[in-house]
């Protein structure tokens, strides 16, 4: 198995450092706070909350329950997403423990089918969710009498703020974890400027309500350390500077890292050697198979959307994105043009703002746009 997993939480032996996050967030739940963690994507927020989910002073004494809410878009959605995780997390642990959680669904009692062997499957359609609200309001029911204090956690919780009515929903959040004693929880989320409004801004219902923890990328020396012990239990070797050198060129982004050293890990044979030399050729590797989807991307953006892309790209990070020597450079309309374009941008997850810096997210596309634009 290629030690370097690009996708999921595959325990704790392949997964590297975030010792002191781990420690943090355990104590700060298993004492009863509500935590919002919030970083860029693919930092790695939502396997570091499977991992301690993976401790056993949280799984042997807690039910965990995690869900992803990015793709939803109401509160229908994520009523139908939270059911369905409590109900898939409950099943491995027996009748008695699902059971419980299915006689408070009296709202949906009779739209839980069972498999041949009696287990209950999530199996219905959102049109089966006739009043969402009181379905939540007994999902919360069984989190507050469950036989073991629950943990809840909510990854790209922002999305909340773009449903009809969100600021509605999140004030029924709020009384809702008000009240569940039983339960804490953990908020994730990607957009930075969001999950600030909704968890610092008096005007919000979650104003003060938790306490905000950042994502870091893993420290250069840490990641090092893991993949020297990755190769070496492969009869395998790396040379010194090649993480040093696949660190700078993605500015640590732990995905990105997985990516790469996966395929250098991949390129190296047994009792070999990954060098400085390989590393170009696995980046392009990756960005020949991710040629076609970037395309796609690409040819979905407006002309003036394109352009102010493939600036941000050129310049890797921009600090002024109204500049006039900025928009000169690059052959932008105006420096309002520029602004609209980049906020379009932003809503569609290609470009994103941290403490006033622009830029494209996915590290890999902005070396693809700067190599297209040579």
């Amino acid at each position: 198995m290629n030690p370097f997993i690009t996708r999921g939480y595959a325990g704790p032996e392949f997964f590297c450092d975030r010792e002191k996050e781990t420690r943090d967030i355990i104590d700060l739940i298993t004492n009863g706070n509500n935590i919002a963690l919030i970083s860029p994507r693919r930092l790695g927020k939502t396997d570091l909350i499977r991992h301690c989910f993976a401790h056993p002073e949280l799984k042997d004494d807690y039910y965990t329950f995690l869900i992803d809410i990015y793709s939803t878009s109401s509160l229908r959605d994520f009523v139908n997403m939270l059911g369905k995780a409590i109900l898939d997390e409950l099943k491995p642990r027996g009748r008695k423990a699902w059971e419980k959680f299915l006689t408070m669904l009296q709202s949906l009692k009779a739209e839980v089918s069972f498999d041949f062997s009696g287990t209950p499957v999530w199996g219905m359609g959102l049109s089966s969710i006739d009043n969402p609200s009181t379905t939540l309001d007994e999902i919360f029911q069984y989190l507050s009498q469950a036989d073991k204090p629950c943990i809840v956690a909510i990854d790209e919780f922002q999305q909340i703020a773009s449903y009809p009515d969100g600021e509605a929903i999140e004030a029924m959040l709020r009384t809702h974890i008000q009240q569940c004693a039983n339960a804490t929880f953990i908020f994730s989320g990607s957009r930075r400027h969001l999950m600030g409004k909704m968890f610092s801004s008096p005007s919000r219902p979650f104003y003060q309500s938790v306490i905000t923890m950042g994502l870091a990328p893993i420290a250069c020396n840490k990641y090092a350390e893991f993949c020297n012990m990755m190769f070496a239990k492969h009869d395998k070797a790396i040379e010194k500077d090649v993480v040093e050198m696949v660190y700078e060129k993605f500015d640590g982004v732990t995905l990105c890292l997985q990516r790469v050293m996966n395929v250098l890990f991949m390129n190296t044979p047994t009792s070999g050697t990954a060098t400085v030399d390989m590393v170009d050729e696995a980046v392009d590797y990756l960005l020949n198979l991710l040629n076609d989807n970037f395309e796609t991307m690409l040819s979905q953006l407006p002309e003036k959307q394109r352009a102010v892309l493939f600036a941000i790209a050129q310049e890797g990070v921009v600090k002024s994105i109204s500049s006039g020597a900025f928009n000169k450079r690059h052959h932008l309309l105006s420096p309002s043009s520029t602004i609209a374009a980049t906020k379009a941008l932003i809503d569609k997850d290609y470009v994103a703002s941290e403490k006033g810096n622009y830029y494209v997210y996915d590290r890999f596309f902005a070396l693809w746009l700067r190599e297209r634009n040579k």
